[in-house]
C-alpha cells in the first residue's frame, strides 16, 4: 500500500489518494497535532471515512513512537540512538506539542456515527486497511444481549432492569463467563462489528454487552452511536471516560438535532397517570404483605419477603410527590387561544420544588423510583407498566444533569440553565388522556383536559460544552453535507479553528444541475404554504416529473418537503391521470411512513432497476426521511434526483417559534451578532441542509454521474443557491425555458453514458423481470430470511451485493399459462420440489432447491402501486377511522394461493413463531385459545390485526389465519383481510357451512355431478366461437386445478403441460399428470377434463388410459353417452368409435367400490401404467423399419382393464445393476430407470445421482413400480 507523509506523519493508505483526500488528511492531522477542534465537509464518495481512519490511527502510532523515542533519549542522556534520524525528525508531537511520557496517556479514539449500520460500514472500511488496532463497539442490551429470557422482553428499560437483576444474583451464565472469556483471542484480536460480537458471544457462551464494556478499557479505538456521547444519561450509564480522547463525529449533520433532543423532554398526563398506577399497584401489594406478616408474626410463622427493600412510608412519599407534581402542572393557567404559555428555563426548578423535587431530594427519589421499576420489571399488565416511571427518572436526570457546586444557590444555577432552555406548557391534544382516579389520596375532580410540560433545549452548544468540560483533546465534526459551515459552527457554540469544504472528486461531465422555476405549461413551481396544494402547481409539477422521467435513465429519485405534501400530490395525480402517465415511463415506488414496510419497498425498487427489461424506476421519498440519508443510490440506482420544494420546518409549531425567538434574543445580547444565527437564518438553514442531504444521494463515488433538478422557483434566489454544497454551486444553471432543460439533460446523459465506464455489476446474473427468479421455498422460511435481511448491512448499502428475487405473490398465472400454451414459448418453468423438501433440515444445504417463482415485475408493480395506499389506510385507521383514500392507481387485486392441506397448520404456526417476538407469539396463542372458547370474533380480530396488519411482511400470516376461523365467521374475516391488506383468503360461500354439510355436499357432488370423460369433451357448443370459448374453458379448468392441487403440485402440472407442448413427449407428460390428478379420489375429474390439452394423435391413447385408471365411471358414462345403444359404433365415425370402444371397456368395471378401496386401486394402476409405458417403448413394440409414425398411424393398444375377480399374478423384475430379481423395483423421478432397493441405497451413499440421467437421487423422490403377468 502507498505510504504518504503529511505533517511529519507517515500514513498507510490503500491506494494513491486524490488531491482532495490529501487535503482532508492534512486537516485531520492539524487538529490532532494542535489539540484543536475541526469541522470538515467532504462530499459523499470522496472517501472521508477511510481518510479519517488511516490518519487518526497513523497519528496514534506516531504518538506512541514519540513516547518510545523520548524514553530512549532519556536513557541515552542526549546521545542520538539513530544518528541518521535525530529526535527532531519524529515530528511535532515528539518535541513541541506534548509532554506525555507514559504509554497509558496515549489518547483513545472515539469514533461516533448516527446508527450501528453506519458504524458497520466504517468497521468494514477499517478491515481494508493495514492498521489492526484493538477495537471495541458499544451497543445497547437490545442489540447485544443473548440471554433468551431478556431478549424476549420488548421494552428497552425493562430489559435493563431484568438484566441487572440477573447480574446481581449471578443467574446469567453468559455474564458469569465474561471474566474468563475476555482474553480469548477470537474475541479480542479480530476487528469485530456488532454482529460479529453477537456471533462470538453465542459461540463462546459469553455476554457480548458486558464483554464490550470490558474490551473498552484496553481498546485503541471505540465505536458507538453519537447519542452515547451527547446524552449525559447514556454517557454515565456506559461509564465513558472522555478525558484526553479524540472524539470524531461522522455524519455530523444530525449532531445539532441530537444535542437538543437529548437534553429536552415532554411530560404528558399519560406519563404521570401510568406512573401513579404502577405505584398504586406496589402499595397495594406491600400493604397486603404487611398484613400477612403481622398475622404470621402472631403465630411465629416465617415472614414473607417480596424482594422490595422499601418501607411502606417511602413508597407513599413517592406517590405524594407524583401527585403534587400532577397538581402543580394542572394548576397552571393557560390563555384561552390554546397557544400555551412559555416560561424561562429556570422556572422548571421552581415548579419541581413545589413537588419537593430539588437538588437535595433528587438522589433519594431516583433511588426509590429505580427500586420500584426493578421490582415490577418483567411483569405484564396495564397496572405494571413502568414506562411512566422510567420517563420520570429520565426527566429528573435531565433537569438535574449538572450537580450544583457546594455553596451555590439555585438562582445561580437557574440563570445558567435559562440561557439555553425554555419551559412551555400547553394542552394535551393526543388520544392518550390522563386517567381519572378516585381514591383516598385524591378527591374526585371534574374531568378536564390535561397539560403537557415541555422543557426544551435550544442550543446544541450546551451539550458540546459538556464534552469540553470532560477535557476532550480534540473534537472533529465531519459529514458530506454540513454547508453552510459558518452557521453550523455558530450553532455548536465551541471554537473550530480548523475548517474545510472539500471539492468533489468528479469532473464537470459527471454532474448536471438545473433550477426549474416553471413547468412545461409555464406555471411557477412552488412548495410555499399558500401554493403547494393549488391545482396549478400540482398539475405543473406532475407534468414536469413526467417529462424529466423520459430523459433520466434507470433510477430517478423524487424528494418532497413532507409526507402530507407527497400524499396530497400523489392523490391529485391519481385523480387527474398524471400517476398513470408517470408509471408508464417508470414504475413508481413510494417511501412508507413505517419502518416495517420500508425494506420491502426499497428492495423492490432496486430489483426493478437491475432487471434488463425494465426502463428503470422512480422512488418518491421525503426530505429528512429514511431514504434521504444512509442509503446507497449509486450508479443506476440513482441517475437523477428531483427536489420538489424547500422543506422548511412547520412555521407555526411552538418549538420552531421558540427556537427562532431564542436565537434572536441571543443574537441581540451578543451585541455584534457574530456568535449566533438569527431566527430567520436558522429557519432557512434547516431547509437547505435537508436539500443538501437529499442531493448527496446521487453522486456516490469517483465513476458515478447524475443530474439534479431543483423544481422550485425560490431556488433562483442567490441566498438559496449560496447554501448549496460547494461542489454543486459551480454547476448550477437557471433555466427560463423548460424545453431547454429537457434538451440539456438528455444531452448530458448521452455524453456521460458514452464517456463513463459501465458500472460493475454487483448482483448475480439471475433472471428477473419476466423470467423466473430465485425465491424462498416456503412461506415460513421466507419470513425468517426476511427478518434476518432487515438487519443486514446489504439492506442499507444495496450496491455492495444484491440479489434479484422474485415475488411469491402472483399475478394472473392462468392467463400466463394460456399464453404459454398457445404461443409455444421455448423456456419451461422449473419444477419445484415442495414444502417438505424445503423444510427437510437433514438434507445437504449445499444442494440448490428449485422453487416456482412468479415474475419479478409483478412484485415491483404490486409494491409500487400499493405501498403508499397501504400506509395511508393504516394511518387513517390508527388516528380514528378517517376517510380512506387511494393514493396510487392501478391496484392489482392479489388472489391468494391456498396452502397445501397436509401439515399446513403446523407450517403456519412455525411461520408465526419465527416472525413474532416471544411476547407477541404468546399473545397470538392466547388469542387463538380464547377465540376457541368464547367464539368472540371481534376481540380475536382486534388482536390478530394488531399483530399482522401493521407490517406488510406479515400480511400473508393474516391471510393464513383464515384456516383457523370458524365457518360462520369466514366471510367477515375475508372482508377484514381485504380491507386491511388487500389480500383475499379465497373465500367461497360453501366455506360458511358447517363441516358436516360441506362433506355431504362434496359426497353428493361426487356421486351426482361428477363429469365424465365424454361430457368433458362434448359439452362445448359447436356453434360458439372457438378461440373465445376455448380460452374460457381452459381458464376455468386451470383455476379448478390450482384450487384442488395446491401451489406446489400446480407448478408441476403447468411445467408438464408446457414441456409437452414443446417436445410432444406424451409419455413424460401423462406420467406426471396422472400421478397428480389421481392422488385423491376427488381429483379424478381433473384427469378426465385434461383431454382438452391432448393433441389429436394422442387423444385415443389418453382416453383409453383415462377409462383404465378411473375404472368406476360406467354409470356416469352411460348417462352421458348418446350412442350407448347403437348396435355398430363404427358406423358413427372415428370419434364415436373411440368413445364407444371406451364405453365397452368401462362396462366391465365393478360398480360398487368404496372410496378407500378405489383410491388404492387407482394408485396401483398408476404404477402399472408407468410400467406399461416403458414396455411400450421396447424394441418389440416398435414399428417395422422404415415405417413413419404419422398421426394417423395405429397407436399402441389400450392397457387392458383388470377384471375385479381375477387375482394378479406378480412377475419378478431383474435389476440391471446386480441382476437380482425384485418384485417391486424403484423408478427414478426424472427418467424411466428402474433398480432394486439395494442398488438405490448404494447410489445414495456414493454418487447420489441416477446412473441413467444424472438427476439428484433422494429416497423420497423414487416411485415404486409393480409388474404382473397378463391374464
Amino acid at each position: 500500500m502507498p505510504k504518504i507523509t503529511l505533517n511529519g506523519v507517515t500514513v498507510d493508505f490503500p491506494f494513491q489518494p486524490y488531491k482532495c483526500q490529501e487535503d482532508y488528511m492534512a486537516k485531520v492531522l492539524e487538529c490532532l497535532q494542535k489539540k484543536v477542534n475541526g469541522i470538515l465537509e467532504s462530499p459523499t464518495g470522496t472517501g472521508k471515512t477511510l481518510c479519517l481512519l488511516c490518519t487518526t490511527l497513523a497519528w496514534r502510532e506516531h504518538f506512541k513512537d514519540t513516547i518510545t523515542a523520548r524514553k530512549i533519549a532519556e536513557r541515552m542522556q542526549g546521545v542520538e540512538l539513530f544518528p541518521d534520524r535525530p529526535m527532531s525528525s519524529w515530528g511535532n508531537a515528539a518535541t513541541d506539542g506534548d509532554t506525555t511520557a507514559y504509554y497509558t496517556d496515549i489518547p483513545k479514539i472515539i469514533y461516533a456515527s448516527r446508527t450501528h449500520s453506519q458504524l458497520s460500514q466504517v468497521i468494514s472500511e477499517l478491515r481494508s486497511t493495514t492498521y489492526r488496532p484493538k477495537v471495541c463497539v458499544l451497543g445497547s442490551r437490545e442489540q447485544l444481549c443473548i440471554n433468551p429470557e431478556v431478549r424476549k422482553i420488548e421494552s428497552n428499560h425493562i430489559q435493563i432492569h431484568v438484566c441487572r437483576k440477573k447480574v446481581s444474583t449471578h443467574s446469567c451464565h453468559f455474564y458469569n463467563n465474561v471474566e474468563e472469556k475476555s482474553t480469548e483471542k477470537e474475541l479480542v484480536t479480530p476487528i469485530l462489528d456488532i454482529e460479529d460480537l453477537v456471533k462470538g458471544g453465542n459461540r463462546h457462551k459469553v455476554c457480548p454487552y458486558y464483554l464490550s464494556r470490558t474490551l473498552k478499557q484496553q481498546a485503541d479505538i471505540i465505536f458507538m452511536p453519537y447519542n452515547y456521547l451527547l446524552d449525559s444519561k447514556t454517557r454515565r450509564a456506559h461509564n465513558i471516560d472522555l478525558k484526553g480522547t479524540v472524539v470524531i463525529f461522522d455524519e455530523a449533520h444530525n449532531v445539532e438535532k441530537v444535542c437538543e433532543e437529548s437534553a429536552s423532554f415532554d411530560l404528558t398526563p399519560f406519563d404521570l397517570a401510568s406512573g401513579l398506577d404502577a405505584i398504586n399497584q406496589v402499595l397495594e401489594e406491600q400493604t397486603k404483605l404487611l398484613q400477612q406478616n403481622e398475622i404470621h408474626a402472631e403465630f411465629n410463622m416465617e415472614l414473607d419477603n417480596s424482594g422490595l427493600n422499601m418501607e411502606l412510608e417511602d413508597i407513599a412519599k413517592v406517590k405524594i410527590i407524583l401527585l403534587k407534581l400532577e397538581n402543580v402542572i394542572d394548576a397552571i393557567e393557560l390563555p384561552g387561544n390554546n397557544t400555551g404559555i412559555t416560561k424561562p428555563g429556570s422556572y422548571i426548578f421552581d415548579l419541581f420544588a413545589e413537588a419537593h423535587i430539588t437538588f437535595q431530594t433528587k438522589s433519594s427519589l431516583l433511588e426509590s423510583l429505580e427500586q420500584i421499576i426493578q421490582f415490577l420489571a418483567g411483569r405484564t399488565g396495564i397496572f405494571n407498566n413502568t414506562a411512566g416511571l422510567q420517563k420520570l427518572v429520565d426527566i429528573i436526570q435531565i433537569v438535574f444533569s449538572i450537580d450544583r457546586p457546594e455553596g451555590v444557590a439555585n438562582p445561580i444555577m437557574g440563570h445558567t440553565v435559562s440561557k439555553y432552555y425554555k419551559v412551555h406548557i400547553h394542552l394535551d391534544t393526543s388520544n392518550r388522556k390522563k386517567t381519572q382516579r378516585t381514591d383516598v389520596w385524591s378527591a374526585p375532580v371534574a374531568k378536564k383536559q390535561g397539560k403537557i410540560l415541555s422543557y426544551w433545549c435550544f442550543s446544541p452548544g450546551f451539550s458540546m460544552q459538556e464534552l469540553i468540560q470532560q477535557e476532550v483533546r480534540t473534537i472533529i465534526l465531519t459529514s458530506g453535507t454540513l454547508a453552510p459551515i459558518s452557521s453550523f459552527t455558530m450553532e455548536m457554540q465551541i471554537p473550530f479553528p480548523v475548517c474545510l469544504e472539500n471539492p468533489h472528486v468528479i469532473d464537470k461531465h459527471q454532474i448536471w444541475v438545473g433550477i426549474v422555476p416553471k413547468g412545461p405549461d409555464g406555471v411557477f413551481l412552488s412548495s410555499a404554504y399558500d401554493k403547494r396544494f393549488s391545482e396549478e402547481c400540482l398539475s405543473s409539477l406532475g407534468k414536469t416529473i413526467g417529462n424529466i422521467a423520459r430523459v433520466v435513465p434507470h433510477g430517478l429519485l423524487i424528494f418532497f418537503p413532507s409526507y402530507p405534501v407527497m400524499e396530497k400530490s400523489l392523490e391529485y395525480w391519481r385523480d387527474h391521470d398524471f400517476a398513470r402517465k408517470i408509471e408508464e415511463l417508470k414504475p413508481v415506488f413510494v417511501e412508507p411512513r413505517s419502518k416495517g414496510g420500508f425494506t420491502e419497498v426499497i428492495d423492490a425498487y432496486y430489483e426493478k432497476i437491475i432487471c434488463p427489461k425494465s426502463n428503470g424506476a422512480a422512488f418518491m421519498a421525503v426530505c429528512r426521511g429514511k431514504a434521504s440519508e444512509g442509503l446507497d443510490f449509486a450508479d443506476m440506482n440513482g441517475r437523477g434526483v428531483i427536489i420538489t420544494g424547500l422543506p422548511f420546518p412547520p412555521r407555526m409549531d411552538p418549538r420552531v417559534i421558540l427556537k427562532m425567538q431564542f436565537l434572536d434574543e441571543m443574537r441581540g445580547k451578543s451585541g455584534t451578532g457574530g456568535q449566533y444565527l438569527s431566527g430567520h437564518e436558522w429557519y432557512r438553514q434547516q431547509a437547505s441542509r435537508a436539500v443538501n442531504q437529499a442531493i448527496g444521494r446521487v453522486i456516490r463515488h469517483r465513476q458515478d454521474f447524475g443530474a439534479i433538478f431543483l423544481c422550485d422557483h425560490r431556488f433562483t434566489n442567490n441566498d438559496a443557491r449560496a447554501q448549496l454544497p460547494s461542489w454543486v454551486r459551480p454547476y448550477v444553471k437557471v433555466y427560463d425555458n423548460f424545453g431547454h432543460i429537457i434538451r440539456d439533460a438528455a444531452q448530458f446523459f448521452r455524453v456521460a453514458q458514452k464517456i463513463m465506464p459501465v458500472p460493475i455489476s454487483r448482483v448475480p446474473q439471475s433472471p428477473c423481470g419476466g423470467e423466473a427468479a430465485a425465491a424462498a421455498s416456503s412461506s415460513s422460511s421466507s419470513l425468517f430470511l426476511s427478518s434476518k435481511k432487515a438487519k443486514s448491512l446489504d439492506v442499507h448499502v444495496p450496491s455492495l451485493k444484491r440479489k434479484c428475487t422474485g415475488s411469491l405473490d402472483g399475478g394472473d398465472s392462468e392467463a400466463s399459462l394460456w399464453g404459454e400454451y398457445e404461443q409455444e414459448l421455448a423456456s419451461p418453468q422449473r419444477k419445484p420440489r415442495g414444502l417438505l423438501a424445503a423444510l427437510d433440515r437433514s438434507e445437504n444445504r449445499s444442494e440448490s432447491e428449485e422453487t416456482r417463482t412468479l415474475p419479478g415485475e409483478e412484485k415491483a408493480q404490486r409494491l409500487s402501486t400499493l405501498s403508499l395506499q397501504y400506509e395511508k389506510r393504516l394511518t387513517d385507521e390508527q388516528i380514528g377511522g378517517k376517510k380512506k383514500i387511494k393514493i396510487v392507481s392501478n391496484q392489482v387485486k392479489r388472489e391468494s394461493i391456498p396452502l397445501e392441506q397436509a401439515g399446513k397448520a403446523k407450517l403456519f404456526m412455525l411461520s408465526v413463531k419465527q416472525s413474532l417476538s416471544q411476547a407477541n407469539f404468546d399473545l397470538f396463542t392466547r388469542t387463538l385459545q380464547q377465540y376457541k372458547g368464547t367464539d368472540d370474533f371481534h376481540t380475536m380480530m382486534t388482536h390478530i390485526s394488531t399483530l399482522f396488519a401493521e407490517d406488510p411482511k406479515k400480511h400473508n400470516l393474516l391471510q393464513g389465519f383464515y384456516q383457523f376461523v370458524r365457518p360462520h365467521h369466514k366471510k367477515l374475516f375475508e372482508e377484514a383481510c381485504l380491507r386491511l391488506t388487500g389480500l383475499s383468503c379465497g373465500y367461497k360461500p360453501e366455506h360458511s357451512l358447517p363441516r358436516e354439510k360441506r362433506e355431504q355436499l362434496a359426497q353428493d357432488s361426487n356421486e351426482e355431478n361428477k363429469p365424465s370423460v365424454l361430457s368433458s369433451i362434448t359439452r362445448e357448443d359447436p356453434k360458439a366461437p372457438g378461440e373465445k370459448k376455448g380460452h374460457s374453458a381452459i381458464t376455468a379448468y386451470l383455476a379448478d386445478v390450482k384450487n384442488s392441487l395446491g401451489p406446489s403440485c400446480y407448478s408441476q402440472f403447468s411445467t408438464a403441460l408446457s414441456t409437452y407442448k414443446k417436445d410432444d413427449n406424451y409419455e413424460a407428460m401423462v406420467s406426471v399428470i396422472a400421478a397428480l390428478t389421481t392422488e385423491k379420489p376427488e381429483n379424478l375429474h381433473l384427469l378426465q377434463k385434461f383431454s382438452m390439452f391432448v393433441r389429436p394423435h394422442h387423444k385415443k391413447q389418453f382416453l383409453q388410459m383415462c377409462m383404465d385408471l378411473t375404472g368406476t365411471c360406467s354409470e356416469e358414462g352411460t348417462l352421458s353417452s348418446p350412442w350407448k345403444n347403437h348396435p355398430e359404433p363404427s358406423s358413427l365415425g372415428p370419434q364415436v368409435e373411440e368413445e364407444a370402444e371406451m364405453q365397452g371397456l368401462v362396462a366391465g368395471s365393478k360398480p360398487d367400490v368404496s372410496e378407500p378401496e378405489k383410491s388404492r386401486k387407482v394408485q396401483s394402476k398408476i404404477s402399472s401404467f408407468c410400467c406399461k409405458l416403458k414396455k411400450s417403448e421396447s424394441p418389440e413394440s416398435k414399428s417395422p423399419e422404415g415405417a413413419s409414425h404419422l398421426p394417423t398411424s395405429v397407436e399402441p393398444g389400450p392397457i387392458p382393464a383388470l377384471p375385479s375377480n381375477v387375482e394378479l399374478e406378480w412377475e419378478g423384475f431383474h435389476c440391471p445393476g446386480c441382476s437380482a430379481e425384485d418384485v417391486v423395483p424403484f423408478q427414478c423421478h426424472a427418467c424411466d430407470f428402474h433398480s432394486c432397493k439395494a442398488c438405490w441405497e448404494w447410489h445414495f451413499k456414493t454418487t447420489k445421482k441416477c446412473p441413467e440421467c444424472g438427476a439428484i437421487a433422494k429416497k423420497r423422490y423414487l416411485t415404486q413400480v409393480f409388474f404382473w403377468k397378463k391374464t
